[in-house]
């Protein structure tokens, strides 16, 4: 992809479509500078909290609503809106309601990723084997010890499929975020490059985004997944 990308930039000799060559260049004066892995790291850190906390009250909102009928009455109409409510709306309004602020744009990505976590695990929770319920309670097994070794192996794939299809979703929200009102960050940075119309360097920023991207998928995500569904095979 590389390769073709390069020698199709070359043929069409444009300033707004430049060779990977060039990109990697771009790429490595960022590195050297410090500016790149600085506004890369700001992105990684917003990020990790906006995922672990969506994460976390996602997992405990779906949970609850696929155990409990009452619960999943009471609160499917406002995840349902929260699932419709277009990201930019939702960004805005924290800013506007909250201030231009490390919180109000933590707020607005965990906003965005929290109800289709709930969703997911929602129905994870709905396909629970009662009968290894049944058999926990049978051995009067508390509830930390059934959560561990019941309930969560049965919700790994559930898991796994939510932290994903997250990540997908708060990588690019994220940037919408910084660009829109922070003053730092891999967002910030394609959007001053924009003003530009540097295209070389807001694909520098895009590349390194990625890369980073898949790392975190093959070092991190496919060996967890693989360790906590073993118990399968």
């Amino acid at each position: 992809m590389l390769l073709v990308w390069e020698a199709v930039a070359r043929l069409a000799g444009s300033r707004l479509f430049p060779p990977v060559s060039q990109v990697l260049l771009a790429m490595g004066q960022g590195i050297a500078s410090g500016a790149l892995p600085y506004n890369l790291a700001i992105t990684l850190w917003r990020v990790a909290a906006a995922f672990a906390i969506s994460m976390l009250l996602g997992t405990v909102l779906g949970l609850a609503m696929g155990g409990w009928r009452r619960v999943d009455v009471l609160l499917d109409s406002w995840v349902t809106a929260l699932l419709n409510l277009p990201a930019l709306v939702l960004i805005v309004l924290m800013y506007v309601w909250f201030g231009l602020n490390e919180a109000a744009a933590i707020a607005a990505v965990t906003l965005n990723k929290l109800p289709s976590t709930a969703v997911v695990v929602r129905e994870g929770a709905r396909t629970l084997d009662r009968d290894l319920m049944e058999m926990a309670r049978s051995f009067r097994l508390r509830r930390w010890p059934t959560l561990r070794h019941v309930v969560l192996p049965q919700l790994y794939p559930y898991l796994f499929a939510a932290a994903r299809s997250g990540l997908a979703i708060i990588w690019k929200i994220v940037l919408v975020v910084e660009l829109l009102g922070r003053s730092n960050g891999v967002g910030f940075q394609i959007q001053v490059y924009f003003q530009l119309f540097d295209v070389t360097h807001i694909l520098a920023y895009t590349l390194a985004f990625i890369l980073v991207v898949q790392a975190i998928e093959w070092t991190m995500l496919q060996p967890l997944e693989r360790k906590a569904i073993r118990w399968r095979r």
